[in-house]
């Protein structure tokens, strides 16, 4: 495109919109013109309240306008496939927050949209545009745990808000949808590979949502994917890699805390360590830990979009790859529905 910066749009009043905010606002080639909402006087307001120029009544009036570039929709799971395909028809690039849609068959209305209007979309699952992801799948080509036999991840939080939409049916709510996606999409993206079936069991509400839901996925070569994900228990946020050599652990592997640092713990054992009767000495292990300082992910996020758009960059997260990840997402739903485990193609 001929312009120098991307001139955004907010679809949607969402609470998520205040992490995307501040970094449209300080990306040098970016620029917040817009927001949009289902009443024009929510939108005044929220134009108001963040001083954003333009406000729209509606999400339509808002992909027609001819002076905006992207749009961030961070609207309930369940309209984001609708939503998605009215954007690139409006010829407008897509940030959409995760999960990108609620099937496969979205997802492909969605490709088909995006290709036929040559734009860019792009889902957004913050952690994937951080260097700290890009360094975990560096350092397990790099051998340096040697073959990784296990991917473990948990991302939990209390959830006591009635009437949120993440806990309607209707609107695509559940604890696997929100949080879960994290350690699947983790699982999915540091093995660089898609799981052959998947298991699960969930506590679910009175309405069907699930409260809590752990999940196994099975890879070739008998690596394994294990998660747990909650709206009901305190919260949690970790991530470790087990190879046949060492062991990755991240602290903060979804990167949600803004301003915090982050950590990979990289455990080997010494060169020089004796061998014990059972190979289990852990008194000669070696941890080398790298620190992540003021970690905002979104920010990434941000740059990557104005990146692809403006220079050709390919996206961090193909179509493919979250196409990847609703089909194993659904998966596990089905599993934890029948009690049975599910295989993928």
């Amino acid at each position: 495109m001929s312009r120098q910066n991307v001139r955004w749009g907010l679809l949607s009043t969402a609470r998520i919109n205040e992490r995307l905010i501040p970094p449209m606002r300080a990306c040098e080639r970016s620029e917040l013109v817009a927001i949009a909402s289902r009443t024009q006087s929510k939108a005044d307001a929220y134009a108001s309240e963040w001083a954003i120029p333009k406000a729209y009544g509606s999400y339509q009036a808002m992909l027609d306008a001819p002076d905006i570039d992207a749009v961030y929709i961070s609207l309930p799971n369940s309209l984001h496939a609708q939503w998605c395909v009215q954007a690139a028809a409006a010829g407008k690039h897509i940030l959409c927050e995760k999960p990108l849609a609620l099937s496969t068959e979205e997802v492909d209305h969605i490709d088909t949209a995006v290709r036929q209007h040559n734009v860019i979309l792009q889902e957004g699952a913050m952690y994937r545009y951080h260097v700290q992801t890009a360094n975990v799948c560096e350092l397990i080509a790099s051998g340096v745990i040697g073959e990784v036999r296990a991917v473990n991840g948990t991302f939990t939080f209390v959830l006591d808000n009635p009437g949120d939409f993440r806990l309607e049916p209707d609107l695509g709510g559940g604890s696997l949808w929100d949080v879960g996606s994290y350690p699947v999409s983790f699982i999915r993206t540091v093995l660089d590979a898609e799981p052959t079936a998947v298991a699960a069991v969930q506590a679910t509400d009175a309405r069907g949502i699930d409260l809590s839901l752990t999940g196994l996925l099975s890879f070739a070569g008998g690596v394994s994917g294990r998660f747990f994900c909650s709206f009901a228990t305190l919260p949690r946020w970790h991530a470790e890699i087990i190879g046949n050599a060492g062991r990755i652990e991240l602290d903060h592997p979804w990167l949600n805390n803004i301003g915090e640092p982050a950590h990979l713990h990289i455990t080997t054992v010494s060169p020089d360590a004796s061998k014990s009767m059972f190979g289990d000495n852990v008194t000669e292990q070696v941890t080398e830990r790298l620190r992540y300082e003021n970690v905002n992910p979104y920010s990434d996020e941000v740059e990557a979009m104005v990146g692809a758009i403006l220079d050709g960059k390919a996206p961090v997260i193909s179509l493919a790859s979250s196409r990847g990840n609703i089909a194993a997402l659904v998966a596990l739903y089905r599993a934890a529905r029948e009690g049975t485990v599910v295989p993928l193609s």
